[in-house]
């Protein structure tokens, strides 16, 4: 899977050039969209077949600031997906290859009427891609994860 590049840009700085803290949902944000489209299940196509993905919720972890043109790379993996509740985990890092930021975000899944769908039920191929990406990021018998 291709990383996601962001650029810093100016006005994401504070005062004291650094990154304001809120962008780095935004990246993550703007990775995961890039994410789903890299496996085939794009935004658009999601919303065309009447599913929306709401953030159910977020979190993310400062290890080192960013300024003004930065170029941070971003991993995304699914970190843990039941059918119902995607988890997935990000990695943000300089070009360098130091750690900026570890984050992770939550979704379900909604028809338009709020109500959850089951993508096992209406959307297999869709949950099968999401169960292999899962699968694939577990650790190993008498392993762990990094």
């Amino acid at each position: 899977m291709r990383k996601y590049k962001h650029i810093v840009q100016y006005y994401e700085t504070d005062r004291m050039g650094i990154t304001h803290h809120s962008n780095y949902i935004r990246w993550m944000e703007e990775a995961r969209i890039d994410f789903l489209d890299q496996i085939g299940w794009n935004y658009a196509r999601l919303e065309e077949l009447g599913v929306i993905s709401p953030v159910t919720e977020a979190s993310c972890r400062y290890k080192h600031s960013t300024t003004f043109a930065d170029e941070i790379l971003i991993s995304v993996s699914v970190e843990e997906f039941k059918g119902v509740r995607l988890k997935l985990r990000y990695r943000m890092e300089k070009a360098d290859g130091s750690l900026a930021a570890e984050g992770h975000s939550e979704h379900c899944f909604l028809d338009p009427d709020g109500k959850i769908v089951r993508l096992d039920k209406r959307f297999l191929d869709f949950f099968r891609t999401l169960t292999e990406l899962a699968q694939a990021n577990e650790p190993q018998a008498g392993g762990h994860r990094l």
